[in-house]
């Protein structure tokens, strides 16, 4: 088996993490002997052992010691050297005499990056880098933001018809979309760590915001409910963010400036992602901020008509906003659309 083959693997174990680990990043690993796979693992929460150290200790349970000496150790993220709530992956992996260690993406930490090359070379440990790093990219950049600018990797979802609008007709059903697209929103949401929206959306949609499927929300707290809005005493205080069972995990913030009240949401609760559900003013107001990073828009066909809400509805963009790693997925009739933001608008506005 090839490299790429085995850190597939470790992908796929780095996955099961998504959502779960902030403000630590996702990470998986694989170990890996004579082309036969020993253990592998994942990085559960903050606090928890890494990713390299469970797969250790998966192999170390079941086959034991020897089997460790001389395996390679495929992990998605560059093993950590320092100290923290945990000890330093290089060490356990010097301890467990492991041979080579194959990881995808250095990490961006000045903490960490490039040392582990350097510690475990010393060890006598082969090293190989860069092995599907692209791919494991995808799962480390929302990490990777926050630690270059404090701020949450922030994805627009929105469900649409095809003339741009967020609601039908009076009169109409609540829904835009069918049962598939509503069921890849839950998986969405639970991808994040929180879940933005603001006090007009609150106000008129009373929504609930939280993650309802209990197989989805295992290992995990539901997503933090952020409200930005600088009327709170507008706010309804019989709506469910402020009375259900999750009603602790709802917190309200200014939107006077955006780019500092989600810095501040970094700071105090540890959010990588989070995600919007709110109309078409507060996610203009992002975009106009040079907040979004990603979009997932949920497409209907079917067509609304001018005299309901859409999906943008700020002052205007300074400039278009070009995507780019563009990914395409029918959901029954509905077809989901996912891309990155190439941005290079830099400004802050308010919203509520």
């Amino acid at each position: 088996m090839t490299d790429e083959h085995w850190m597939r693997l470790a992908l796929e174990e780095a996955r099961k993490g998504v959502g779960k680990t902030a403000p630590n990043p996702p990470v998986g690993a694989v170990v890996v002997k004579d082309d036969i796979l020993l253990g592998s693992g994942w990085h559960h929460a903050a606090g928890a052992p890494h990713a390299e150290r469970e797969a250790l200790a998966e192999v170390l349970s079941k086959h034991g010691s020897d089997a460790l000496r001389g395996a390679t150790v495929y992990v998605t993220l560059e093993p950590c050297s320092t100290q923290g709530r945990t000890p330093p992956c290089t060490q356990g992996l010097i301890d467990a005499d492991v041979a080579r260690v194959v990881y995808a993406c250095e990490d961006r930490n000045p903490d960490h990056a490039g040392r582990a090359r350097e510690i475990l070379s010393d060890a006598g440990i082969e090293v190989t880098t860069g092995v599907l790093h692209d791919d494991a990219l995808r799962l480390l950049r929302p990490f990777f933001k926050v630690r270059e600018t404090g701020l949450p990797w922030v994805i627009w979802k929105t469900a649409m018809s095809l003339d741009g609008r967020i609601t039908r007709p009076p009169g109409e059903g609540r829904f835009l979309t069918g049962e598939a697209a509503r069921a890849d929103v839950q998986k969405l949401r639970a991808s994040v760590d929180a879940i933005l929206t603001s006090g007009g959306t609150v106000r008129s949609d009373r929504p609930a915001l939280t993650i309802r499927e209990a197989a989805l929300l295992a290992g995990r707290n539901q997503p933090w409910r952020v409200v930005f809005t600088d009327a709170p005493g507008s706010l309804p205080q019989d709506a469910p963010l402020f009375t259900d069972e999750w009603q602790a995990r709802t917190l309200v913030r200014s939107g006077r400036n955006l780019t500092e009240s989600l810095r501040d949401l970094v700071r105090s609760q540890g959010i990588l992602t989070a995600m919007t559900e709110a109309g078409g003013v507060f996610v203009a107001a992002l975009f106009e901020a040079g907040l979004i990073d990603e979009v997932v828009i949920y497409v209907a066909p079917m067509i609304c008509g001018g005299g309901t809400t859409p999906a943008l509805a700020g002052a205007g963009l300074p400039e278009s906003i070009r995507l780019v790693e563009t990914e395409r997925l029918m959901l029954g009739e509905d077809m989901r659309i996912r891309s990155l933001v190439r941005k290079s608008q830099n400004s802050t506005d308010n919203a509520d």
